[in-house]
Order: C-alpha cells, then structure tokens, then sequence
C-alpha cells in the first residue's frame, strides 16, 4: 500500500498530525509526506501512490493535486482539519466562498472515498453539509488526550485498507479478472471439465485473491466464487485478513437475487428467462448475468420459443449484445445461447455499468 500525503505548507499544527501519522505507520505502508506541489509531482511520478491523502481544503495546491493524482488512479482522502466548520466558512470572503466551492471545493469532498472528521462536532457538521456520506471520526492525538498516537494510526491503517477494498474490479489485474470469469463457470456448471484448459487458473499463485473474493463479496457472488473454486481444486486463503469493509457510492445495495426481484419460476421457462432480460436490461448486474447463465443451461429452455418472445417484447437486439457479454463474464457456450451474440455499443454499455456500478 502506498500513501501520498500532502498539506499546507507553514501550518505547524497539521505538520505535526501528518508527521506523527508518517512516522507511526511506515513499518506497514510506503507512506511519504509533501507540502509542496513541485514535491508532490515528483512523488507522484515516482512512489505513483494508491492514495493521496490530503489535509485541509482551502488551498488550491492541495485541490489541484488530488485532481492529479486522481486522473493517475489514486484514490483520494480528505482530513479538512476544521476548515469546513460553518465559523471558519463565514469568514471567507464572498467571492472566495462562491469561486472555491462552485469551481472545485464541492466537486473535491464529494468525490472524496471518505472525509475524516477529527471529532464528532466536526463529522456532525460535514453531515450537515451533505457533500459526502462516507465519514470517519478519528481524533487527533496532538491536540487531545482522548486517543493515543498509535490508535489514532491505527484507526487511520484500517480507513486505508476499507479505501483500499473498495471497487477491487477495478484494481484487479487481468489474469484474476480471467481466472473469476473460469471459476464462475465452473460455480455454474459444477464441472471441471469444462475449464480444464483454461490458462488463468494454471497459475494460482498469481491470482490477487483478496482483491477477487472482496470483489466477489460486494457483488453478491461469492457463493459461485466459493463453489467455482472448490470443483476446481484451487488453493485460496480461507479468509480475507483485516477485512473492516469497503466505501461504496450512494446508491449501492447488495444486489438481491433474480428470485427476490422477479419472483418465483411458475413453470414457464420462457416467459421467466424474458423477466430476467428485462431486469437486467433494467440494471446490468454480475449476480444476474451469472444466474441467467445458469438458467439458460437448463434442459428445458426452447430456444425458439424464447427468440420469438424477446422478438416481441422488442428485447432481441439488446439480448444479443447481452450473450456476448456473458460470453466473456460466465464462458457461456454457443450452444446455450439463444441468439447470436453481437459486439456492439450496447454490448459496451453493459461492460461498463458492470465495471463502474462501485465506482467513487
């Protein structure tokens, strides 16, 4: 894990946070500190940090390298030491209030995986403001006597580990991406067989497994994943060490089950595959790509039937683009797909609703 932290230059008092933060926790992260945007271009070029954490909010240097390390990938926390209290609000001028909120302060916070809040007047009043709901309290050890300096770090570690286990997709190398797609085939069918010659899963050790079953648990997935492993005989962690959650955009849920939103199969297997286009026309999920998988390999699917269904429903284009997808996600074969599959723009909506749904 690597921390970039930056702050106000000449504000001894926040130094001193950042400094004891530093120092606590540099047996456990590559965590390096800079309070000025020439040091901080260089660090960002060379530590290239999972996560810049920034300190106060009213400074346009700090402003404009979260806004850099973020296009680099970094994901970005803000401590505001105060600086967001409506006294310390009421003394900027008008014109300083309206430019930086409007054209960056806003956008900031709100983008923000998780502000910290010092103490709980401080967190009441971010909460207040309704920028952002991904709060932390964690008091500061120089200026109380409330918390020592290594709770105060160590509170602060688990804040970056849930940064750090939050949209995993998107940190996932593409040998693990190839090796879930496998092990969610094999969760599927139940079978070896069918993904004995499948490279990724050839090399085990090379797979991020953390990353894969954090994944695997935000999506509502990880009973495939669990079951995907086990016929295929892969050695796993048991566990996800120092798990304490992940950060998730507002409208996130844990996905429910095709049976919890389109209700129970009444015998039709036509008219119940043609609900569960629907939904997941309606929003694209891993959880309903891998259970519709599941449901076209029944013996009882007519193919035919099904086509002329989604024909009239006017649902066959965006099924077609819908197989290639599952094509690439659960390793669908040809031979259970109704329809052809068909790369096109739907097809990269799809993708990218799947890959950006637990995106900050």
């Amino acid at each position: 894990m690597k921390i970039l932290h930056i702050y106000p230059k000449n504000d001894e008092l926040i130094r001193r946070h950042v400094q004891l933060i530093v120092d606590t926790l540099c047996n456990h992260a590559d965590i390096r500190m800079v309070d000025s945007y020439t040091d901080f271009k260089q660090h960002l070029r060379t530590q290239e940090p999972d996560i810049l954490h920034c300190h106060g909010c009213w400074n346009n240097i700090i402003a404009r390298a979260a806004y850099a390390a973020k296009r680099q990938g970094a994901r970005i926390i803000i401590t505001p030491h105060g600086q967001m209290e409506p006294w310390i609000v009421g003394q900027q001028t008008f014109h300083e209030k309206v430019s930086k909120k409007i054209l960056w302060q806003k956008r900031l916070l709100s983008k923000a995986y998780v502000i910290i809040a010092l103490g709980k007047l401080e967190k009441d009043n971010l909460h207040k403001l309704g920028w952002n709901k991904r709060l932390e309290e964690i008091h500061n050890a120089v200026t109380t006597n409330t918390i020592t300096p290594g709770e105060m770090s160590q509170q602060v570690l688990d804040v970056y580990q849930r940064v750090m286990d939050s949209n995993t997709i998107e940190q996932l190398d593409d040998l693990s991406c190839a090796a879930l797609s496998t092990i969610l085939k094999a969760g599927i069918t139940g079978d070896s067989r069918w993904c004995a010659s499948d490279e990724a899963i050839s090399r085990p050790g090379e797979i991020d497994w953390r990353r894969l079953l954090v994944y695997a648990d935000h999506e509502n997935i990880r009973n495939y994943v669990d079951y995907g492993i086990s016929v295929l005989g892969l050695p796993t962690p048991d566990s996800i060490d120092h798990y304490t959650g992940a950060y998730f955009p507002d409208t996130y849920a844990l996905p429910k089950t095709l049976k919890e939103l389109v209700g129970e199969y009444d015998g039709n297997e036509t008219d119940y595959l043609v609900k569960i286009v629907r939904q997941i026309h309606r929003q694209p999920l891993l959880l309903h790509m891998v259970e519709f998988t599941r449901e076209l390999m029944r013996d009882t699917v007519n193919d035919d039937q099904l086509e002329e269904a989604l024909r009239e429903k006017r649902l066959f284009n965006y099924t077609k683009s819908l197989m290639q997808v599952l094509s690439e996600q659960t390793q669908i074969d040809e031979g259970y797909m109704p329809v052809e599959p068909l790369d096109n723009r739907q097809a990269q909506q799809i993708r990218k609703h799947l890959t950006n749904h637990l995106k900050i």
